[in-house]
Order: structure tokens, then C-alpha cells, then sequence
């Protein structure tokens, strides 16, 4: 997956939009007020940062090389990603998934249950 690809991906999730608070090179993908990705592009490599349950981070990091603790990030709950077209398409999917579902799971339980309710739990936590 390239940087417009991923992009599309990330905001085909429900009610998914994208900020730009640090700096205007840097994406930040949002569900309500809660961050779940950055994406940007640093030479010609597009990178991510993504969510991840502290256990299966260090697990992807020691399958993928592609993937590297968090920059700028609390290393134990995020993984940057790079684009580099070494990583599956559906498993940078699943990726994206999971890191909007944990961010969807964290919110506030009346956001939370509003989201479930027009949504359903299978398309919030695929």
C-alpha cells in the first residue's frame, strides 16, 4: 500500500477524518477527538503510526522489520510502520483495524456505545 491508498483506507472507517495538528506534512487520522494514526511521507517512504495491543507490537516488530517502535510515541503502545512495500497489503489492514478499534474501544462509554449502535460492532472492530 502507497501513502494515497493507505490514506483512503484509513478514512473509510466510520466517522474517520484527518487533522493536522503538529505539522502540515504529518496526517493525523482521528475517531471523534481520539488520535488512532499519523501518516506521513519522509523521503520517498511513507510511514504510519498505529495503535497496538503492547504484546502483538512486539511481536510484528520482530516479524516485520518494517515496523519499529513508536516515533515520537509511547513505544509500548504504538508501532511506526513504513510503507515500503515489504508488508502485505491486508496485514497493514488488519493493522489499521486493530488500531481504530482499540482507539474506538477507549472512548468515553456513551460515544462508545453511540458508535455501536449505528454502526454494529463487526464493521467498528473488524
Amino acid at each position: 500500500m502507497d501513502y494515497r491508498t493507505t490514506r483512503s483506507y484509513m478514512l473509510s472507517r466510520p466517522e474517520a477524518w484527518e487533522d493536522f495538528p503538529f505539522y502540515p506534512h504529518i496526517a493525523v487520522m482521528k475517531i471523534r477527538h481520539k488520535m488512532f494514526a499519523t501518516l506521513s511521507v519522509e523521503g520517498d517512504i511513507a510511514r504510519m503510526n498505529l495503535k497496538c495491543d503492547p504484546t502483538e507490537a512486539q511481536m510484528l516488530r520482530d516479524i516485520f522489520s518494517a515496523v519499529l517502535p513508536g516515533y515520537h510515541m509511547n513505544k509500548r503502545h504504538w508501532n511506526t510502520v513504513l510503507l515500503d512495500g515489504s508488508i502485505p497489503a491486508g496485514e497493514l489492514q488488519r493493522m489499521i483495524d486493530q488500531s481504530y478499534g482499540l482507539v474506538v474501544k477507549g472512548l468515553p462509554r456513551k460515544e462508545r456505545l453511540a458508535l455501536e449502535l449505528k454502526y454494529g460492532t463487526a464493521q467498528l472492530y473488524r
